[in-house]
């Protein structure tokens, strides 16, 4: 299982790690209802009876198999609640301690003594005896009730938050500065390490430190308010419970664990930390999630290790998700193509050319060569055959012809209908997926232009970095030769094996400049054929390159089109698959661009491109940013701007390296509901489908990596809801190109 291999790859700032315990794995019933960690042992109450987990697995406590209530730990010992009778469990046995009254809700226990919370009211036992307290309100619903290490007690009631003092019970009306809140419906309550009170209610958490008051709510980061509990962690740390997920707070930043990335299920019903892993009880198993450290050196061998393991489609070896008939178990994974397989193969394959030339690790040559087999054969297995593509054309995807015959799926039919109802420039194209010239392969037709993007962005990195003989590199200088001559052999097109350019490849000066139609695309397209052929020029030397760039450049001004590659309203807007386009073209440009006025133009467009995406935490775009940006200027009427990166994006870039989950599984994230964010609103059009269901963070920024579900960098982060059902496992790619970028460029060292 997925699960079972993580446990020996445990991050750096504290991997998470998600654990689900059930009845087939020895609990008593899925049904837990409390947990408790009493000593070295975590132990829960289920529908079934108690069962604690240590050395490894769970153990049944065999003399108590009746449905436990409520628990809780003092010191070794574990006071639960089970048929309205207060049991204590020792290493001697099970003691019967007294009858209470019904409907127990909370336990709280220190010192041998034990407090009860019910909906009708707090009763202390001691000694045997049960005495019920006097609480300032007539009747009070008990929630949770905190007992700290001098002995002060607090309670959370449908009444408000109470603390016994001097002996009398008051309750706590907390302020800070002009706001003063009285707490009712309060959720929870506890004590952390530190000795500070905390409280959980609808209408925020407030923590009493040395007499002075915090309030939280969303605008202070809190992620979520509809509480259930409350349990400290190591260090101060706090861990909430709600019914939509549980949050953890270090003092400094929220973390929101929701769904099932994270917990059996969203209602978290009791909380318990041990070692600084948190153990949850919920209606469908115990939960637990493991934190532990790993340098990012031994994630990327991880991701590696799990690409060569599930995600090499082919003989070739594509890089691509895979698709699990088990929702969340990858011991079986199907494999299958995608439109894109030569772009997310590209970008690996970058990866690993950054790994050969920042670690030298021979494995690391080895995939960055199986990749560029592997993208040169999509240019290769287009020629020849019943459909025949112009030289220079690259697939999109192979599939074996031995399997099913795709063309069924993609049909005439289904381009029709694609044509009609969503997108009218759609190419109509039977068949979609030609055979080889040898029969053994078909091929996807209608290649577009990110994929050009991925595959030129490849081989300058595998030509600069990796191809040491001149034969290797005659080997990329021939493949890039062929796809740019291509280009310039059909008016800066991509042509198909029916003559006609394909649907998003297009790159012609009427098309771009002068066809409206084409207006969104003019300044992204302008920046990808000029850095397709500043780098065929680079690689090979050949002054056409050069003469046609210069006219695409400056005769028909596409080096001012590409200052503004990207047609967006603000944050959240736009397409962000053109982002992760736009930033790899301006890495090779702004690279091999030696003309000082044409590298100011593109690194002001850089710059100001990279101002729009600094809040989405990307680590890929921030180095490219980053190292593209290095050095460089722009003189403007007023004064010279100094365009290097600054500011807090490599501690960004990193947290989000740190943060990636190694479980890559398409798991379901409901972030719609969380009051910490602001949606952004398009002033284009009321129902702009791009803005719809979009949100950020309050900070300004995007929900972190852990907290959302994507597979490659052209996703939008701002998409609040994200995810699926289970049943794909992403590849960790998305890791590997930049952390090894991040390291050869020198912004991460280990």
């Amino acid at each position: 299982m997925w699960i079972a291999a993580l446990l020996s790859v445990l991050t750096m700032r504290g991997a998470e790690i998600r654990h689900v315990y059930t009845q087939a794995g020895g609990l008593p019933s899925n049904e837990v209802r409390c947990v408790a960690a009493a000593g070295a042992r975590v132990w829960v109450g289920t529908g079934g009876g108690l069962a604690y987990y240590s050395g490894g697995s769970w153990h049944g406590e065999e003399r108590f198999r009746r449905p436990v209530a409520a628990c809780a730990a003092d010191g070794e010992a574990l006071w639960f609640v089970s048929d309205g009778v207060l049991h204590r469990w020792t290493a001697s046995g099970v003691k019967r301690e007294t009858a209470l009254p019904s409907d127990v809700q909370a336990i709280a226990a220190a010192h041998g003594a034990a407090w009860i919370g019910t909906a009708e009211g707090l009763y202390q036992v001691h000694s045997g005896g049960v005495a019920k307290a006097r609480l300032p309100v007539a009747r009070v619903s008990v929630r949770q009730i905190a007992v700290s290490a001098s002995g002060e007690t607090a309670v959370a009631a449908d009444a408000g938050l109470f603390l016994l003092e001097s002996g009398e019970w008051k309750r706590q009306f907390p302020r800070e500065g002009e706001r003063s809140w009285a707490p009712v419906d309060v959720r929870g309550v506890t004590y952390d390490t530190r000795g500070r009170l905390w409280f959980a209610s609808p209408q925020g958490a407030g923590c009493r430190d040395a007499g002075a008051w915090k309030l939280y709510t969303g605008l202070e980061g809190l992620p979520y308010d509809d509480f259930t509990t409350m349990a400290p962690g190591e260090d101060g740390v706090l861990w909430f419970g709600t019914k939509l997920g549980a949050i953890r707070y270090d003092g400094r930043i929220w973390e929101y664990r929701q769904g099932l990335r994270w917990l059996p299920d969203d209602e978290v019903r009791a909380i318990a930390v041990l070692d600084g892993n948190a153990w949850f009880a919920t209606a469908k198993g115990a939960g637990q999630i493991e934190r532990k450290a790993i340098t990012l050196a031994e994630k990327a061998r991880f991701f590696e290790a799990e690409i060569d393991k599930r995600h090499r489609r082919t003989e070739y070896e594509y890089v691509m998700s895979v698709r699990l008939p088990k929702a969340g178990d990858t011991s079986e994974w199907v494999q299958s193509d995608s439109d894109n397989d030569g772009l997310w193969t590209s970008m690996y394959g970058a990866g690993e050319c950054f790994a050969w030339a920042a670690t030298h690790d021979e494995a690391a040559k080895k995939r960055a060569r199986k990749a560029f087999e592997a993208l040169r054969f999509l240019s290769q297995v287009t020629q020849g055959g019943e459909h025949p593509a112009p030289p220079g054309f690259p697939a999109r995807a192979i599939l074996p012809a031995s399997g099913p015959d795709p063309n069924v799926h993609d049909s005439r039919e289904r381009d029709l209908r694609t044509r009609a109802q969503r997108d009218h420039l759609w190419k109509v194209l039977s068949p979609r997926w030609p055979k080889s010239a040898d029969g053994k392969w078909y091929w996807k037709t209608d290649t577009s232009s990110d994929e050009l993007d991925g595959h030129y962005f490849f081989y300058a990195q595998y030509y600069d970095l990796v191809a040491d003989t001149e034969q290797e590199k005659e080997e990329a200088r021939a493949v890039v030769r062929a796809i740019t001559d291509h280009l310039l052999t059909h008016n800066y097109s991509l042509v198909d094996w029916d003559g006609t350019p394909t649907r998003w490849a297009i790159f012609d000066p009427r098309s771009l400049n002068d066809n409206p139609i084409f207006w969104a695309e003019r300044g992204l397209n302008s920046l990808s054929i000029l850095s397709y052929l500043k780098t065929a020029w680079h690689m090979t030397g050949d002054a056409k390159y050069q003469d046609a760039y210069h006219r695409l450049a400056r005769d028909h001004k596409y080096a001012s089109n590409a200052m503004v590659p990207k047609i967006s309203v603000g944050p959240g807007s736009g397409n962000q698959s053109d982002d992760e386009m736009a930033f790899m073209s301006f890495y090779d440009l702004l690279k091999y661009e030696k003309d000082g006025e044409l590298k100011q133009k593109y690194a002001l467009a850089l710059a100001n491109y990279w101002a729009l995406e600094r809040p989405e935490l990307n680590p890929l775009f921030n180095f490219i940013a980053a190292a593209s940006l290095e050095g460089k200027t722009f003189t403007d009427a007023f004064r010279t701007r100094d365009l290097s990166a600054k500011g807090e994006w490599k501690a960004e870039s990193i947290d989000t390296l740190e943060r990636l989950p190694l479980d890559r599984i398409d798991w379901r994230h409901v972030n719609s509901k969380r009051k910490d964010i602001v949606h952004p609103r398009s002033y284009l059009s009321e129902d702009d489908e791009e803005m719809a269901g979009a949100g950020m963070r309050r900070n300004g920024k995007a929900i972190p990596v852990d907290e959302r579900f994507f597979s490659f960098w052209n996703h939008n982060p701002y998409r609040l809801d994200s995810g699926g059902n289970g049943h794909t496992l992403a590849d960790g790619a998305v890791f590997l190109l930049p952390y090894y970028m991040g390291l050869y460029h020198h912004y991460i060292q280990e």
